[in-house]
């Protein structure tokens, strides 16, 4: 998503290094890396093994493919003193993930209750939906999905009353059962509530970012997709609290209103309408 934007405001240019936090199957990296054409000095991260073997088959060998979560391998890179000119995380869930059934991520597509982004991990969506208390789970669901408490309350005892519920059609059948249509699938804030506690993903984004800063060379830009208000906000409170000290800040954002895809992308991609991009630059 966003690539002609995330290409115009990183502005990458020949021999620039390049590390990008969640790599996926390589769309974003390869148009990077077509003008960069530095392999050697680039890191490519990914917590999905899938993803990370497709990476490996598609890139030159001289370039690093780290398999894990992007905040262990940050630690991992600042360890060994490495920097980098261009930095870009895509926090959304990948395409391949949402269409293989197997994984268990789309309402759409009937498969186990999984969610998994890297399926080393123990915890699954099926131990959350099918273990968890009415109590937690409703509180997840307004903490995570963002859904009204009302509501939460009653997807969470009708989810209660209806196990064990086996799979990603069941669980958004229960959901549909207790919704009227509007333009969002009535399942979906319940899907991403479950998905982002099974893989952790805003403690993941809140302990990185604060880090990113030490993985930029001077002038380096670091650009950041979100596809949701929860990492939006945690991405814009970041990058206004690494700013506010003026000429002294480690960063300077380079735009004021987050980036979103224009119209001709959302007719081609339209999982592109939830995106926006942050983008700043190392001091």
């Amino acid at each position: 998503v966003l690539l002609s934007e995330v290409l115009a405001s990183l502005s990458p240019k020949l021999n620039e290094s390049y590390l990008d936090l969640t790599a996926g199957y390589g769309g974003h990296a390869k148009s990077i890396l077509d003008v960069t054409l530095n392999y050697k000095d680039s890191v490519l991260i990914d917590r999905d093994e899938f993803a990370a073997d497709f990476l490996k088959q598609k890139f030159p060998s001289s370039i690093s493919i780290i398999n894990k979560d992007f905040y262990s391998a940050v630690l991992q890179l600042i360890e060994c003193g490495k920097t980098f000119d261009i930095i870009l995380a895509d926090f959304g869930v990948s395409s391949p993930q949402l269409d293989r059934e197997d994984r268990g991520f789309s309402y759409k597509n009937d498969g186990p209750l999984d969610m998994r982004m890297d399926r080393r991990e123990k915890l699954t969506a099926s131990d959350i939906v099918n273990k968890w208390s009415e109590h937690e789970l409703a509180r997840i669901f307004i903490k995570y999905g963002e859904e009204k408490p009302g509501r939460a309350r009653m997807l969470a005892r009708e989810i209660v009353i209806n196990r064990p519920i086996d799979s990603t059609k069941e669980l958004a059948d229960i959901i549909v059962s207790k919704s009227r249509f509007s333009h969002l699938h009535p399942a979906t804030r319940i899907f991403q509530a479950v998905r982002i506690v099974v893989n952790d993903e805003l403690t993941e984004i809140e302990k990185t970012l604060p880090l990113i800063p030490k993985l930029l060379n001077k002038n380096g830009r670091a650009g950041i997709i979100t596809f949701h208000s929860l990492e939006d906000r945690l991405v814009k409170d970041y990058f206004k609290e690494a700013t506010r000290h003026g000429e002294e800040s480690e960063l300077t954002i380079l735009n004021k209103k987050p980036i979103v895809a224009d119209q001709h992308e959302l007719v081609i991609n339209p999982r592109a309408r939830s995106a926006k991009l942050r983008v700043a630059k190392r001091n």
